[in-house]
């Protein structure tokens, strides 16, 4: 089974110590520095909530592409540990979503070679009723244009079947980081605890 892990994260909140620490158990907190900036981000390939603290002096900005991987990290020191969605603070909410959002439009080969290879889940549901609005008839609609040719990018899923990939994507994947469905097609699942 591949790795789980991330290599490239997002930054999507940028937080001071006292309220990053403040959601930590005692027993974990006191061995965190209170002097550092902490900062919540969302992998690239994985879509895990991470929250991480900075090197001392270094900057980022929201929706900034950082290195999370092993060995030497050029601004993240440490990553304190996987977050679920509820840990987020509202700006981070509505940065998670434009950030994901950038994501899935980036990585258009990736999710365009899902939706051209996406199978069906159970014998009564489709991978691809998992996008919210495609129905049955839908997901026929999809399967007939895929035997004729094979959809080459999204502009071409818009023009052959009606739909917007990236939103519906980008909802799928919202939906699966807040642990708001029983399927993981894209996203970890969120961490059993915070702790």
């Amino acid at each position: 089974m591949k790795s789980r892990k991330e290599e490239y994260a997002y930054v999507i909140d940028i937080l001071p110590p006292e309220v990053a620490l403040y959601k930590l158990p005692p027993k974990i907190r006191r061995d965190f520095p209170h002097d550092v900036s902490y900062a919540h981000l969302v992998g690239e390939d994985h879509f895990a909530l991470l929250e991480v603290t900075l090197k001392k002096g270094a900057t980022v900005d929201i929706g900034e592409r950082v290195y999370v991987g092993p060995g030497t990290r050029d601004k993240v020191d440490k990553i304190v540990r996987r977050i679920k969605y509820d840990d987020l603070q509202p700006q981070g909410r509505e940065n998670l979503r434009v950030v994901v959002r950038k994501i899935v439009q980036q990585k258009e080969e990736f999710f365009i070679k899902w939706f051209n290879t996406a199978g069906p889940i159970t014998l009564k549901l489709h991978s691809l009723e998992l996008l919210r609005g495609v129905g049955k008839k839908k997901v026929q609609e999809i399967l007939d244009e895929r035997k004729k040719k094979p959809f080459s990018s999204y502009e071409d899923v818009k023009q052959r079947v009606g739909i917007d990939l990236v939103e519906l994507l980008t909802d799928r994947i919202l939906r699966e980081i807040a642990g708001e469905d029983p399927y993981y097609i894209f996203a970890a699942p969120p961490p059993a605890q915070t702790t």
